[in-house]
């Protein structure tokens, strides 16, 4: 890769599938590097299940050398036994990144569908296909976890580069208007 390339992982956990992606940003463009799954055995242990989310994070992070990574938030639930395990997930796969000096970045679901499709509350198809415009793709992952994944890789890199988070910073209109006086209309 080129010095002036930046590589984020986009996460999806999950606890029986966690989805991942990663894209390369060199200037303006953004192509996709990987996405698939890591899909584990529901009748291991739990606590295997986690040891298989760090080593692949590990490898993919090895592998990759990824700037940052960006990973789904967990969505609120019925079931607190699986929002309890989902977290568990997240967790690992969050120390793993931070561990190896990985920027980690956490986006609701609504935010990535929103900053995807335009419409955060899109389906996991819509998702994949607005990425398959954006990404210039055409497969279709056998899991969409896998495309979910990429889909916060994305999300994390349009953030990055918008300029509405730098307007975002000021303490309201009066400091905004201290910091760009050349905004401030005259009569």
């Amino acid at each position: 890769m080129a010095n002036n390339t930046k590589i984020i992982l986009g996460i999806d956990p999950g606890t029986i599938i966690m989805g991942y992606g990663l894209i390369a940003v060199t200037g303006q463009q953004v192509r996709i590097i990987e996405m698939d799954v890591l899909k584990m055995n529901p009748k291991k242990d739990h606590y295997e299940r986690l040891q298989a989310i760090h080593d692949r994070m590990i490898g993919l992070i090895r592998q990759h050398k990824p700037v940052s990574c960006a990973i789904e938030a967990p969505f609120f639930g019925k079931n607190v036994q699986s929002m309890l395990k989902l977290g568990r997930a997240q967790g690992v796969a969050i120390a793993t990144a931070m561990q190896a000096g990985v920027r980690v970045s956490e986006y609701s679901p609504k935010k990535v569908k929103q900053s995807i499709t335009g419409n955060g509350n899109a389906n996991k198809e819509q998702v994949w296909q607005m990425l398959q415009r954006i990404l210039s793709f055409s497969e279709q992952p056998e899991y969409l976890d896998a495309t979910d994944a990429l889909a916060v890789a994305v999300c994390h890199h349009f953030q990055e580069t918008s300029p509405l988070p730098a307007a975002g910073k000021s303490k309201g209109w009066d400091k905004f208007l201290q910091q760009h006086p050349e905004r401030l209309c005259k009569p």
